[in-house]
């Protein structure tokens, strides 16, 4: 019989110094950026993870400590398990470890992370951009990249960024 998610967590949390998280009633996991090859490796070779189906990222900015949240999902077809993964990354010097050497599909997945969010994945094959033109500058998925003429709106800057947009029903200056 295999084992349940509840079980595989509390592993991976004794074995790799973790932690148990919940959200919106869905179990995670959080690991160190420093083991998340191993635990990668573990989490496939011993606890039956065949699948690895989303790698992506989360800009917690203007925090620089953990900036970012690396997110894997993983995924066991002959058990119907989901495990979710977070890995809590500093903001300056971005980086954490590939995981393509344990799971191929990894390869797009990381690439597309460092081209959006600027986050470096050490031991990486080919890292260079996969959505944005290689002359590119800057990361748009992260919350401090320019939008162009507009400053990005937030919660611990709302009230100061809204005396300067223009309202419904005013009239623009100069007009």
């Amino acid at each position: 019989m295999a084992e349940t998610l509840a079980t595989i967590i509390e592993k991976l949390v004794k074995e790799f110094d973790g932690q148990r998280v919940e959200f919106a009633g869905e179990p995670s996991v959080i690991l160190p950026v420093a083991r998340i090859a191993e635990a990668a490796a573990m989490i496939h070779d011993q606890l039956g993870f065949d699948m690895l189906s989303t790698v992506t990222a989360v800009d917690y900015w203007p925090e620089e400590n953990p900036r970012f949240h690396l997110f894997y999902r993983f995924n066991s077809i002959p058990n119907g398990l989901t495990l979710n993964v977070r890995v809590p990354i500093l903001g300056l010097e971005a980086s954490a470890p590939t995981i393509c050497g344990v799971y191929k599909s990894a390869n797009w997945n990381e690439r597309e992370v460092y081209d959006m969010f600027g986050i470096k994945f050490t031991g990486h094959p080919d890292l260079r951009r996969i959505l944005m033109p290689q002359d590119w500058e800057g990361h748009p998925l992260r919350k401090d990249y320019p939008l162009g003429y507009e400053e990005p709106q937030f919660s611990f800057n709302y009230d100061e960024i809204d005396v300067r947009k223009p309202h419904a029903g005013e009239k623009p200056t100069g007009a």
